[in-house]
């Protein structure tokens, strides 16, 4: 095979893939240009194939080209996020790797580059950036719009609940970084407002990032700002850790964030000071950092997502938060606060469950936590009409039990039968649908798919 032919077949399968190729041979001519990079540049594929890439694309420095600095210095360029004109003068923003190909001697005889477009999700991220800094402006027309929680805006009274408050309002009289595990709906940024709030750093912001919430190559800029240069060809802009500077940054679902993004984090961590992405000055930064994730954090660090020594760096003071199934004591309280708030919210009258319904709630396990539960009395409110007592009946929610979740697992081979096991789990079922029902056997059967005659016979088999 000639290389005219082998030049066909990578431009056949480059064509093939979900991906944006641009190949130049040693002189720096364009040999491969698939049609997904064309697509992405806005450009015809005859106007870059057979030329000298510089001379297509003049609005990019030869200085500033990673194809230049594959081919002449033979230096690869990973992951690298840049923003650039194409040959029309259109602006587009990628996120690039490019590689140099070597002969056995080590001269360049190409280079080839891969792109992915990023294009809309740079200025969607340029925006957020842009918001952030209007809200924390200190003009008092520009108060913030969220609003800002306190330790009041915490209810319970379960003992280990309250252990976990006290907790994190001594952790509000210290500077140190805070590390809080919960679930999913348990209230973490909650806590962590309170902490801010309830700190001598209260006057200053609290800012939150969810760092599953954007691309890996959108958010190293976002926590660290850009800077014109480099390879990033991006505007100045301070990122969260420069916008909440004296106060605090919050990063939920830290384990979330890519695996060599956590290194550099470590690194500011350590240094107290930040570099913008694409700049060469060091900016000292003095933020409070509160770190969050929904699961256990050893099996996180066992499984390679969550770094071992981000995880020792940040976890000066550690929170758990219990879920609701650990303290289904603090459910009537709970109910109490979701009724005011939302009788307010829909201009209803509700004045307290019936027992039934308080029953109903507290067999259930909340796998969607406090959320779950507010969000179970807010529908129920706005569907009532003239009512004054929630009902079981309005409470439309799939119900979840420790006898429903449980597992094969949990069947002990030496303490009962296979027979003795499904009747336990038959039972249960069969117990949660008839209180479901109200105690009424034909709606109950009807649920369960039963006849009712055959409902009957195991409601007195099981003593039910």
């Amino acid at each position: 095979m000639n290389s005219k032919e082998l030049t066909k077949v990578i431009t056949e399968l480059s064509n093939r893939v979900d991906i944006a190729v641009h190949v130049v041979d040693k002189h720096g001519k364009s040999i491969v240009y698939n049609e997904h990079m064309a697509s992405i540049e806005k450009i015809r594929r005859e106007d870059v194939l057979g030329k000298p890439f510089l001379k297509v694309f003049t609005h990019v420095k030869k200085e500033d080209s990673t194809l230049f600095r594959a081919l002449k210095e033979h230096l690869p360029t990973l992951n690298v996020q840049q923003t650039y004109q194409n040959a029309y003068g259109k602006e587009v923003t990628t996120v690039n790797s490019t590689f140099p190909v070597l002969d056995d001697e080590g001269n360049s005889i190409a280079a080839i580059e891969i792109a992915r477009d990023i294009t809309e999700i740079k200025g969607l991220s340029e925006t957020l950036l842009d918001l952030q800094n209007k809200r924390i402006s200190p003009k008092k027309a520009e108060r913030p719009s969220i609003r800002q929680y306190s330790f009041d805006d915490i209810k319970g009274t379960n003992r280990e609940f309250i252990a976990t408050i006290n907790k994190a309002k001594r952790a509000a009289a210290s500077d140190a970084s805070v590390f809080i595990f919960g679930e999913t709906g348990t209230g973490k940024e909650l806590f962590a407002q309170s902490i801010h709030f309830a700190s001598d750093r209260a006057d200053k912001p609290f800012l939150a990032q969810n760092c599953a919430a954007l691309p890996e190559s959108l958010l190293e800029g976002i926590l660290f700002g850009t800077d014109r240069g480099g390879f990033t060809g991006a505007v100045d802009r301070a990122g969260l850790f420069e916008q909440a500077n004296g106060g605090t940054l919050l990063l939920d679902e830290i384990s979330a964030m890519p695996y060599e993004l956590q290194s550099k984090l470590l690194r500011v961590l350590q240094e107290d000071y930040i570099r913008r992405v694409g700049g060469t000055k060091d900016i000292p930064i003095n933020v409070r950092i509160i770190a969050t994730v929904n699961e256990d954090p050893q099996n996180l660090i066992a499984s390679g997502r969550l770094r071992q020594d981000l995880y020792y760096r940040m976890n000066i003071i550690e929170l758990r938060i219990p879920p609701l199934r650990e303290r289904k004591d603090d459910i009537p309280s709970l109910v109490d606060t979701f009724i005011e708030k939302h009788n307010k919210r829909f201009n209803k009258e509700i004045w307290m469950l019936s027992d039934k319904a308080m029953a109903k709630l507290k067999r259930h396990d909340y796998p969607g936590n406090v959320r779950e539960l507010e969000n179970i009395i807010m529908g129920a409110i706005s569907m009532v009409e003239r009512e004054h007592v929630l009902t079981e009946n309005l409470l439309t929610f799939r119900e979840t039990t420790e006898h429903q979740n449980r597992k094969t697992t949990d069947f002990q081979w030496d303490k009962q039968s296979m027979e003795e096991y499904l009747e336990g789990i038959e039972a249960e079922i069969i117990k949660t649908a008839m209180a479901e029902n109200s105690g009424n056997i034909s709606r109950a059967a009807k649920q369960l798919s039963l006849k009712r005659q055959t409902l009957q016979h195991k409601l007195k088999k099981y003593n039910l």
